[in-house]
């Protein structure tokens, strides 16, 4: 629940300082550098281990955000967040500031796993679809799950819909069990 909370904060901080005109860049940002984090453990090691200095940090950090053109707003929240010992929280501070973005804009973003890859008409109907569902307009991802029998799952936000085979049959095993 703290982690929740501390997440919440964060996210609310970092769209406040960067304004809603610079939110999609710092956003795109972040979720480079949570990325670049995710698949370096050395850059993770030098933000979360307390053994570098803060000025250590910063000085390989900013070689970074040089490199690839991050902007100083994003650079000094991601320092911050490491002084507080608190970045290895970054990817739920992404997802919970992304969430709110969309929200301030009236949009939403959906998760699609289907089978198979669907088509542009398919891919209208459901948008078309699930701005009726939430009163907002879509940012649809797609993924292909070739585990899925048929049907699709859709995520938004914390509800999920399930309409495959799988999910259906889990359900019909579901009554059968309870009688």
């Amino acid at each position: 629940m703290k982690q929740f909370k501390e997440s919440n904060r964060y996210a609310k901080a970092l769209l406040r300082n960067v304004g809603d005109e610079n939110a999609p860049q710092a956003l795109a940002e972040i979720a480079l550098l949570n990325e670049m984090m995710a698949k370096s453990k050395e850059l993770k090691n030098l933000l979360v281990n307390p053994m570098f200095t803060t000025d250590e940090r910063a000085k390989v950090f900013k070689a970074i955000a040089e490199k690839y053109k991050i902007s100083e707003p994003t650079v000094k929240f991601i320092l911050h967040l490491s002084e507080l010992g608190i970045v290895i929280y970054l990817a739920q501070i992404l997802r919970v500031a992304i969430n709110l973005y969309l929200e301030k804009q009236k949009r939403a973003k959906a998760i699609v796993m289907t089978p198979i890859e669907i088509g542009k008409n398919q891919e209208e109907k459901l948008k078309s679809s699930l701005k009726k569902l939430t009163d907002r307009d879509v940012d649809i991802e797609y993924m292909v799950d070739p585990s899925l029998l048929g049907g699709m799952l859709v995520k938004i936000g914390s509800t999920m819909y399930d309409t495959s085979i799988k999910g259906q049959l889990r359900l019909l095993k579901d009554e059968l069990i309870k009688g």
